[in-house]
């Protein structure tokens, strides 16, 4: 009896083992994509105006901060594997992307080329970025120069999640070493969610991440 319960969980190691290598393997190449783009219900019975920004950069008759949302929103839609890539030409075009990625797309649906944007800043100002080197293909995708050129360029707000009036779809939020977009649905509490692409076993684009992801260190909007 006791040599086949070592047998049972000898083939149950032999097999997670086996499940394990496979999962590495399809992370290692990008093509593990399990994440979901189906947006989950707004919870808040209370009522938050939406912010609506005076700016329309792309001239499309949709303010910026709407566009910015729906950009995000558009994006995940296409459920980007996940895997870190450098693209010569800048923008991932195959269907692979990051966390900044998903920032990216979603200022390019409101008129703002974000690879274009972070590479005149630092252009302008080098010390502020303290890079030697700069290269607009992979600078603007990397979240320690996101959170210089956003506290240069764009309205700071609050980092303290209990504001939630403070928070409005299409805000910007950056954690230490993420970012992602601010939705326009909440959960029962009116914490609104969290729109973002953090890892390949992730299970929605969308999801309830806001105050529990990790130490937010930036929260901004983007025109006026």
């Amino acid at each position: 009896m006791a040599r086949r319960t070592i047998g049972r969980w000898v083939a149950v190691a032999v097999a997670a083992l086996a499940l394990a290598a496979v999962l590495a393997s399809l992370v290692g190449a990008g093509q593990l994509c399990i994440t979901s783009a189906a947006r989950p219900p707004d919870r808040y019975a209370g009522a938050i105006p939406a912010y609506v920004s005076l700016s329309d950069r792309d001239g499309d008759g949709i303010d910026d901060q709407t566009d910015i949302l729906r950009g995000a929103l558009a994006y995940v839609q296409i459920r980007p594997h996940y895997k870190s890539v450098y693209y010569a030409g800048g923008y991932p075009d195959d269907g692979y992307g990051v966390c900044t990625d998903v920032v990216a797309a979603a200022l390019r649906a409101a008129g703002y080329d974000l690879m274009r944007l972070v590479a005149d800043d630092i252009a302008a100002a080098p010390e502020a970025y303290g890079i030697e080197t700069p290269d607009a293909a992979i600078d603007y995708r990397r979240t320690g120069n996101l959170e210089v050129y956003f506290a240069r360029n764009a309205e700071a707000l609050t980092c303290e999640v209990s504001d939630i009036e403070a928070w409005q779809g299409g805000d910007i939020v950056l954690f230490d070493g993420h970012v992602g977009i601010v939705s326009d649905r909440r959960d029962a509490r009116g914490v609104p969610y969290l729109i973002h692409h953090g890892s390949p076993f992730q299970l929605a684009y969308e999801e309830d991440r806001l105050d529990s992801y990790g130490t937010i260190v930036g929260h901004y909007r983007l025109g006026r």
